[in-house]
């Protein structure tokens, strides 16, 4: 009898490996496909008709767009989450739903194993099985690449022994496409010096006049694109297909892994970036002082936890609530201007904006206080200045 197992399947290289060699290692393979939002049909359909093609058993794909989108994106919109100040963790936030929706088809299945094509040195293995680990401890968890130390190559002759070849470009580059962006690795991002070659990412460039667009937020909440109110998941996608035509979002991110080493990738995220900066702008009109100064200091922690594989973390929900309370206010229509490569966020209109004329305009002219009260309020403010070199007065400046 074979062992029933479920991998997590992405129809890349590594997942695609795994089919066959478990199967040699006497597997019934399940395959899994978890959407969040950025498979269209066709590509779920050659997902499957591979899957099956290589020796699943079964092929299903889970969608799980709109609970990834609620309880995870709106929040990186929330906390303007940018790890290294560049990458919006266009790949690693879905991860943790990847790992939960493969788990909850693995229950109804009742199997007792589970795989994934995860290597030794990246932050996927940690949490995939922290996932798994957490949530099911019973479960074994089986890795083919990791736990043999298999490189690409590896993987791509054992797939020509098994009569399927694999195209040489896939080879090189490993490629993660998510409704947040997409991720690039390849042999040029293992290095410190070298670039992305251009032909390797997702979108090429299509346009070259400028336009301009206008989201608006509603309680800090994409809510409608140029005036047409949208589903968060559709207007996303609408921004990424407007905004990747100029080949926008193109990046390398180096950071430090859950593991330790530093790592390098390249993404292309330009949806989530356009989002981002106009809701961080739109922030800075909406939000006072000090709900900026903390809230920036909890989404980083945020941001940082989700990257390293704590989305189940008690804490991560407390967050979540404070996020989601600082965007009472956020309201307003924000423009942007797309160019070839980059864009420009314009600016803000919104009934909220605490950039009010009526108490004064910065640098040109005062509404609510007089310059008495300014010598009175600067009076103040400087005695523990006037006390500290009273004491002090050998202190150097």
């Amino acid at each position: 009898m074979k062992k029933k197992i479920i991998l997590a399947y992405s129809g890349g290289l590594d997942t695609s490996f795994c089919i066959p060699y478990l199967i040699d290692q006497g597997y019934e393979v399940y395959a899994v496909s978890v959407n969040t939002g950025s498979f269209t049909k066709r590509e779920i359909k050659n997902m499957k008709r591979q899957a099956i093609k290589l020796g699943a058993t079964q092929y299903e794909c889970i969608d799980v767009s709109v609970e990834y989108y609620e309880k995870c994106v709106r929040f990186l919109i929330y906390g303007n989450i940018l790890r290294g100040d560049s990458y919006p963790l266009s790949v690693s936030s879905e991860r943790a739903f990847l790992a939960m929706a493969v788990l909850k088809y693995l229950k109804k299945s009742k199997a007792k194993y589970v795989a994934h094509g995860s290597t030794g040195a990246g932050n996927d293995q940690i949490r995939f099985d922290l996932i798994f680990q957490s949530l099911a401890p019973a479960v074994k968890i089986i890795t083919p690449i990791r736990d043999n130390n298999f490189s690409r190559q590896d993987e791509v002759d054992y797939l020509a022994s098994k009569g399927f070849s694999w195209p040489a470009k896939k080879k090189d580059y490993s490629i993660n496409h998510g409704l947040w962006g997409t991720s690039v690795g390849g042999k040029e991002t293992l290095t410190s010096h070298q670039t992305l070659p251009s032909d390797v990412y997702p979108s090429q460039l299509k346009k070259e006049k400028s336009s301009l667009i206008k989201i608006e937020f509603k309680k800090g909440a994409v809510y409608r694109l140029n005036g047409k109110k949208m589903k968060p998941i559709e207007l996303i996608k609408k921004v990424e297909k407007l905004a990747s035509a100029y080949a926008i979002g193109r990046d390398i991110h180096v950071g430090d892994t859950i593991i330790g080493i530093k790592g390098r990738v390249g993404f292309e995220a330009a949806a989530a970036l356009v989002i981002i900066k106009a809701h961080h702008l739109l922030e800075k009109h909406t939000l006072s002082k000090w709900q900026t100064h903390w809230k920036k200091q909890l989404a980083d922690w945020y941001g940082m936890q989700l990257h390293e594989a704590q989305y189940l973390d008690p804490t991560m929900r407390d967050i979540e609530v404070f996020l989601e309370q600082t965007q009472r206010y956020v309201n307003g229509v924000v423009e942007i201007k797309l160019y070839p490569y980059k864009f420009d966020i314009i600016g803000v209109k919104s009934k909220n904006d605490l950039m009010s004329a009526k108490f004064g305009s910065y640098g040109e002219e005062n509404k609510a206080w007089t310059g008495e009260d300014v010598r009175g309020f600067t009076t103040l403010l400087s005695n523990p200045h006037k006390i500290f070199y009273a004491i002090n007065k050998n202190e150097k400046i």
